[in-house]
Parts: structure tokens; C-alpha cells; sequence
């Protein structure tokens, strides 16, 4: 049985950085999804050390997913993974569930995320 089409959204960051500014992309912006399915979000950096992935809905604060590009975070299910080094990295949502549609973002850092 499909299921509608659901749209994830993405979003394209500017982070100041010590040097100026630090551009961080990410494609698709925005795309249809089929429940159940493989969706696959890209992200580049340039600067930092680290990349980590976040899950934002409306109305609650950012969940963090993937700390250090691959390291999943306690609690995300094991549909979610990360990869990438140097400059290009990749989300991977293996199964997209209702509560998998959201904002997805990635963020550079010179820190590894707090517990």
C-alpha cells in the first residue's frame, strides 16, 4: 500500500565563523516522500571539525540524531544513520515513518555535543 507523499523540509545554514562566514549547504531544500521508503539528505561544510545532524518540529526544541557526522544519539531509532568525512556527509532515513517527517538540518562544530 503507498501512502501520500509527505514533504520533508531542509535548510540551508550561514554559520559565522572566526575566519568570516562559513557556508553550510544542503540538498535537496525540500522533497516528497512515500512512507516507508529511503530518503537520503546531503550536506557540505567547509571550516569546522565536527558535522552533526539535528530533527527539528514545530513547537520543540531540536532533537540531536547523529553527533560526529555517524555516532547516533540515544534514543533515535535505528532507521536513521549517518556518513561522510572531509566536506560531504549524508543523513539516511532507511524507512521514513509518520513521525520521521520534520526539519532536518546538519551543523558544523568544534565540539562534540553534550549528553
Amino acid at each position: 500500500m503507498r501512502f501520500p507523499a509527505l514533504l520533508l523540509r531542509l535548510l540551508i545554514l550561514w554559520i559565522p565563523a572566526s575566519n568570516g562566514l562559513t557556508v553550510m549547504t544542503q540538498t535537496p531544500l525540500s522533497f516528497p516522500v512515500i512512507l516507508g521508503e529511503l530518503v537520503t539528505n546531503s550536506c557540505k561544510k567547509w571550516i569546522y571539525t565536527y558535522l552533526h545532524w539535528y530533527q527539528h518540529n514545530s513547537g520543540w526544541p531540536s532533537r540531536l540524531l547523529m553527533s560526529m557526522a555517524s555516532n547516533q544519539f540515544s534514543g533515535v531509532p535505528d532507521w536513521f544513520s549517518g556518513t561522510g568525512l572531509g566536506t560531504e556527509f549524508r543523513l539516511k532515513i532507511s524507512r521514513v515513518e509518520d513521525e520521521d517527517i520534520a526539519f532536518y538540518y546538519c551543523q558544523p562544530s568544534t565540539q562534540i555535543p553534550a549528553t
